[in-house]
């Protein structure tokens, strides 16, 4: 039988790289910081890591690390509720709901776990489920695994999502999900108008703050925080594995009742490893340092400030950011596999990105800024992208 089906998968394989959408994946033989060394041996500065926050290979977090696999051992073994949590686990969910002025958190093995079981064992066939378009893929299956009728609206658009909420009082319970920040654009989501149309239709609100969080808001604690909403909003999920040190692991935090139904009844809490307890450890750390300094914050959006406004003056369309994420539109796809090429040939480590990742045509590099580069790491990255710029005619 696999003969035939070796022959199709060679075919959808070869159909991919005519169409120059393969994906290759680069090596990197160093930590995970602003300067990286590459399988090549080339040292190339790295601006497309979710390393936001430049923690990746921090020291206080690395030491916390080494102390929990002497004292806490290399891994638990088994699920939460039969032998796996520690102290570390609760010593961990419980800075999360202080980071995000909640009231319980409950972690899990990625973000792409919390998001797919956060719907099915909150939400039934008489509720509804309102989410945005650009939503990450991980909320798109979360949604498809709950029996909840579907609404969508087009990115941060509130008409529609208001029309949505009007269609959905027919259903019991209403609940509106969007990413915190969209994580191709960078764009933050409205979450002022969204929690008001859900205060006017009587509708819940689940917000990722995956690439918000340590970001977005004057001290880094999200989307609510930006907009004063911190503790009103029902649901947060979000990973430990982007500004908060880069490891893995995921959590929602949000109101006591539903995280506690969560641990009784979300499939990938229930049925998936504990985290080990050196990434807890490293985490309670990383909130510590956190609540005593918003150094890194303050340096990231100088950062961002700095390189957005630079790369406009050369001349780059870039889509609208309030994050760290700068979207260096190219629209043509093997446009964004040559320039990449081009970029790290000149010491720039980034990726294009196309369709099945953003919609056809709408191919482009993102840039993703961290408070670990420096001044002369942001300019040295705008010289060659407008070098390449100019010479792949993206730029005059």
């Amino acid at each position: 039988m696999y003969t035939d089906f070796q022959k199709f998968l060679r075919s959808e394989l070869d159909s991919i790289e005519q169409a120059g959408l393969y994906k290759n994946e680069r090596i990197i033989v160093s930590p995970q910081r602003a300067e990286i060394k590459v399988s090549t041996g080339a040292d190339v500065l790295n601006f497309c890591a979710n390393n936001y926050l430049g923690l990746s290979d921090n020291k206080e977090l690395i030491e916390a690390a080494k102390r929990a696999l002497d004292e806490r051992g290399f891994g638990m073994s088994s699920v939460r509720f039969i032998c796996g949590t520690q102290d570390l686990h609760k010593a961990l969910e419980k800075k999360i709901a202080e980071f995000f002025g909640t009231e319980d958190a409950i972690l899990y093995a990625a973000c792409f776990d919390a998001n797919g079981g956060v719907f099915e064992p909150l939400l039934g066939e008489e509720d509804a489920i309102i989410s945005d378009s650009l939503n990450h893929a991980s909320i798109i299956d979360g949604v498809r695994l709950c029996k909840a009728k579907r609404y969508r609206y087009s990115n941060a658009n509130m008409e529609e999502l208001e029309q949505c909420l009007k269609e959905a009082q027919a259903q019991r319970f209403r609940l509106i999900a969007t990413d915190g920040v969209f994580s191709m654009d960078g764009n933050v989501c409205p979450l002022d108008k969204i929690y008001e149309l859900a205060q006017k239709y009587n509708a819940m609100v689940m917000v990722d703050e995956s690439h918000s969080a340590g970001v977005v808001g004057k001290t880094g604690r999200g989307v609510a925080e930006l907009y004063n909403l911190r503790g009103k909003i029902e649901i947060h999920t979000g990973t430990l594995g982007k500004s908060f040190g880069g490891a893995v692991g995921g959590f929602t935090t949000g109101k006591k009742e539903i995280i506690d139904l969560l641990r009784q009844r979300s499939r990938p809490y229930l049925f998936s490893n504990s985290i080990p307890p050196m990434v807890a450890a490293a985490g309670c750390a990383m909130f510590d340092m956190m609540a005593r300094t918003n150094e890194l914050q303050d340096r990231l959006h100088e950062n961002t400030d700095y390189f957005v406004a630079k790369m406009k003056e050369a001349g780059f369309d870039i889509k609208p950011t309030q994050s760290a994420i700068c979207a260096v539109m190219l629209y043509d796809a093997p446009l964004s596999q040559k320039m990449a090429e081009k970029l790290l040939a000149e010491g720039i480590y980034v990726v294009g990105f196309y369709y099945p990742v953003v919609p056809k045509g709408q191919a482009r590099i993102r840039v993703q800024i961290s408070a670990g580069h420096k001044k002369e790491h942001l300019d040295r990255a705008i010289a060659a992208f407008t070098k390449i710029g100019k010479e792949l005619g993206v730029i005059k």
